[in-house]
């Protein structure tokens, strides 16, 4: 059995320690464009910016910033530099629904194999974003060091995909509104009453609103009885918490996950700035590994109207 190499993109918003963490040896950048046209390219650090002044800079109204996928080059330069070294490779990406990466990951290995008859490269599309996407690249990490192969691997993150689950309040819905989401109105509305929007995500990657709490305290609570009521085997995994420019809510939730679902960690990741771009400020989330999400999320819609007693 061959080595591998596993290369996410860099929306996977995995930090440093936790990379460490999973032996997650590399992965591939993208590019963020300025206001003032300039580019920056976008890493799993803030390295050019702090957090606190990012998403000050992106609430601002028609802000200017944006995002780009790294480049058919840029991936086949990185993935040239592992095969020649001897290495296989699982290439993971955010949804193709998203973003063209996982498109440019296949394209760049189609390029690249004729000229590695030996080596191998799989594409795997994760159809999630941010650390959805991150907790199946830690899964990957779990499979490897367990001694799987690089097809194995694959086949279980095949499995596992339509299993991860996000739960978690947004708190800026002008950020949302800015982003023509929603009308200034509702969000001038939600944010006078506390209104927190509870999403899970769907099988393309984005957030599906299944019901909105009033204030902080009931949508944590919402959040943790959702979660209680999706999960599969919470002793044997760990769950992902994500936020921007959430901490002290993030850790509040890490909290109440604690006390009532004690799964075997919980780690919480900041979003960075490719994500961060298109969530803004607002979010503090779980990401875990529940049963199979329903077509059009019709149960899990069930199970929110429940807790939240329509």
């Amino acid at each position: 059995m061959n080595k591998f190499i596993i290369l996410p993109d860099v929306t996977c918003d995995l930090s440093d320690e936790t990379r460490e963490k999973f032996n997650l040896k590399d992965y591939i950048p993208s590019h963020i464009i300025l206001p003032d046209g300039s580019e920056r390219t976008g890493k799993l650090k803030w390295d050019w910016i702090t957090s606190t002044e990012f998403y000050k800079a992106i609430k601002k109204k028609n802000n200017g910033y944006s995002t780009s996928p790294a480049s058919i080059e840029e991936i086949k330069e990185k993935f040239k530099f592992y095969l020649d070294q001897g290495y296989d490779i699982l290439f993971m990406s955010i949804s193709s629904k998203l973003s063209g990466t996982y498109n440019f990951g296949v394209k760049a290995s189609e390029e690249l194999l004729p000229l590695y008859k030996d080596r191998k490269i799989l594409c795997f599309d994760s159809l999630r974003y941010s650390l959805c996407f991150g907790l199946l690249v830690t899964k990957a990490c779990e499979f490897r060091d367990r001694g799987l192969s690089l097809e194995d691997t694959y086949d279980e993150l095949i499995k596992l995909r339509p299993c991860v689950h996000q739960m978690g309040p947004m708190e800026d819905l002008f950020f949302l509104a800015s982003k023509g989401r929603i009308s200034n109105g509702k969000a001038f509305m939600g944010n006078l009453i506390g209104i927190r929007p509870l999403g899970d995500i769907n099988n393309v990657g984005t957030t599906t609103v299944l019901g909105k709490a009033k204030g902080k305290k009931a949508a944590i609570e919402a959040t943790v009885k959702y979660i209680e009521k999706t999960i599969v085997n919470p002793k044997d995994q760990y769950i992902f918490i994500a936020h921007t420019e959430r901490e002290e809510e993030a850790n509040l939730l890490k909290e109440k996950i604690e006390e009532r679902i004690a799964p075997k960690g919980i780690i919480i990741n900041e979003c960075y700035c490719m994500t961060g771009t298109n969530i803004g400020p607002g979010l503090y989330a779980a990401y875990y590994i529940g049963k199979e999400l329903s077509e059009n999320l019709v149960e899990e819609q069930q199970i929110m109207n429940e807790i939240l007693g329509k």
